[in-house]
């Protein structure tokens, strides 16, 4: 096999019904549903968490995110969770002779807890493999809501320094707050999100300063596009590995103007035909130089869906007035242990190389570091200890996955599939996320579902099969104590 280019798209809490090829009622993605003329669409595709920071640790590493006590939902100013040391993906690839780049969404942390925002950074996912890089820190809700490129924050402007803090008060006497100052909101908030007010949004945390190098919300699917295509359009002879993580449709949901109104879904669905805008332009630049019979797209989502997370933007209302379920047939969504919060999209596409086709094999976004070493011929030594090679898997080659799927729940619960059966131990959290009213399966019954006739996970049927459920308690509690799985 030559050494193909790669893309890893990756959405932001997109769900499983989001998509029209994923049969999505209201939602039309025809870019993306045109990645299957030459792809793979997994119906078992998993994240390895309900939430974004774990999942991307463990795409990153080959690792699952209980490995690392950091993973979870990180504040902007968090310092990295990677180590430089550690094994990755992109690391992977440079191996092989790749360039490698991140273009988007980070959240897995800056710096070693000596971040200083007007000055080189000494963390940056420069450090753990990328050649270049182009993102925001954490998440577009939350501070600083500016460009980092490579060290640097982009447009910095040193008479104006920036300052960040995620303390409970705010430490800035002179900065308003959509707390205190809700008349200067363009987006009013449900919950949360009443700290600095960013382009009339009120975000997460409290930040100062850096007036020329914030960013404008309807510019960020472009800006990131722009840098996308030019990595790729760089020495183009040379293969590359670029990990594009999309930020829709994450809130605030915020689509340039020229989507505004054109789902029928609200914010939530114009930043969705938005982001399947940006799949069709990078495709479509593939093709113009020529790269697109040699390069393998992977779309995904880093977790489940979620309408409302923070902001009053009318999405509940919307999707129930358009029959649209997010999660489509999956029970539960972000943060939850159900299978609508882990279980993705998961699209291959390789021109002239992947017949068009859906596979049930069991697959998870902690496979890529394994199955591209194996394509790369890239020995992981003791790297990436959960991911398995799932290889020709991807490729469409044969329908054999994984034996198991183990996942887990923002407050750290887990999950795991075997074959038709889907199994959560027993647990004392609440029954519902209390602000976004997600389904969390928790219960203190253990639960046991047969998957292939309730993929809704309806009928807990543990009490039937006390066989099938004493096994899979067993082997989550081998998987916690165990150095590896592979």
């Amino acid at each position: 096999m030559n050494r193909p280019n790669v893309i890893l798209l990756l959405a932001d809490d997109l769900g499983y019904g989001d998509l029209s090829c994923y049969g999505g009622v209201g939602v039309e993605t025809p870019n993306i549903d045109a990645l299957l003329e030459h792809g793979v669409q997994f119906c078992d595709g998993y994240s390895t968490s309900a939430v974004c920071t774990p999942a991307r640790y463990s795409i990153l590493t080959g690792e699952y995110p209980f490995r690392n006590p950091n993973t979870r939902i990180l504040p902007g100013n968090a310092p990295c969770i990677i180590e430089k040391e550690k094994g990755t993906l992109p690391k992977i690839f440079k191996k092989a002779g790749y360039r490698t780049a991140v273009v988007g969404k980070w959240h897995l942390g800056l710096g070693n807890n000596d971040l200083d925002w007007n000055k080189e950074i000494s963390h940056t996912p420069n450090d753990v493999g990328f050649d270049y890089s182009y993102i925001f820190p954490a998440t577009n809700d939350r501070v600083p809501c500016v460009y980092l490129k490579n060290r640097l924050v982009e447009n910095l402007d040193a008479t104006d320094p920036i300052e960040v803090s995620y303390e409970k008060e705010c430490p800035f006497d002179d900065i308003v707050t959509s707390k205190k100052n809700p008349e200067l909101l363009r987006m009013l908030h449900s919950h949360g999100h009443d700290n600095s007010i960013v382009n009339g949004v009120g975000r997460i945390g409290f930040m100062r300063g850096g007036k020329k190098a914030v960013w404008r919300d309807e510019d960020l699917a472009e800006r990131f596009l722009e840098e996308a295509k030019g990595f790729i359009g760089e020495e183009k002879e040379k293969p590359f590995f670029l990990y594009y993580a999309l930020h829709q449709p994450h809130v605030p949901r915020v689509p340039n103007e020229r989507f505004v109104g054109v789902s029928g879904l609200g914010p939530r669905g114009d930043v969705i035909a938005e982001m399947d805008y940006c799949v069709g332009e990078l495709m479509a630049y593939l093709k113009q130089e020529n790269l697109l019979e040699n390069t393998i797209v992977i779309f995904s989502s880093d977790n489940g869906p979620v309408l409302d997370d923070g902001y009053m933007d009318d999405a509940v209302r919307q999707n129930r007035m358009a029959f649209h379920h997010p999660a489509g047939p999956l029970r539960g969504g972000k943060y939850s242990r159900f299978e609508g919060g882990a279980r993705v999209p998961m699209i291959v596409s390789w021109k002239s190389h992947i017949a068009p086709s859906k596979s049930h094999a069991l697959v998870s976004q902690v496979d890529f570091a394994a199955s591209f070493a194996k394509m790369l011929h890239v020995d992981l030594e003791d790297w990436a200890v959960d991911s398995q090679d799932m290889l020709d898997v991807l490729l469409g080659k044969t329908v054999k996955g994984r034996t198991e799927i183990f996942a887990e729940s923002e407050d750290k619960g887990y999950f795991l599939r075997q074959g038709k059966w889907t199994y959560l131990p027993a647990s004392d959290g609440p029954e519902y996320e209390l602000y976004t009213n997600t389904e969390l399966g928790n219960s203190r019954d253990p639960q046991l579902y047969n998957m292939e006739y309730d993929v809704g996970q309806r009928e807990n049927v543990a009490q039937i099969h006390p066989d099938v459920t004493e096994k899979m308690e067993q082997r989550i509690k081998e998987i916690e104590k165990s150095s590896k799985t592979r």
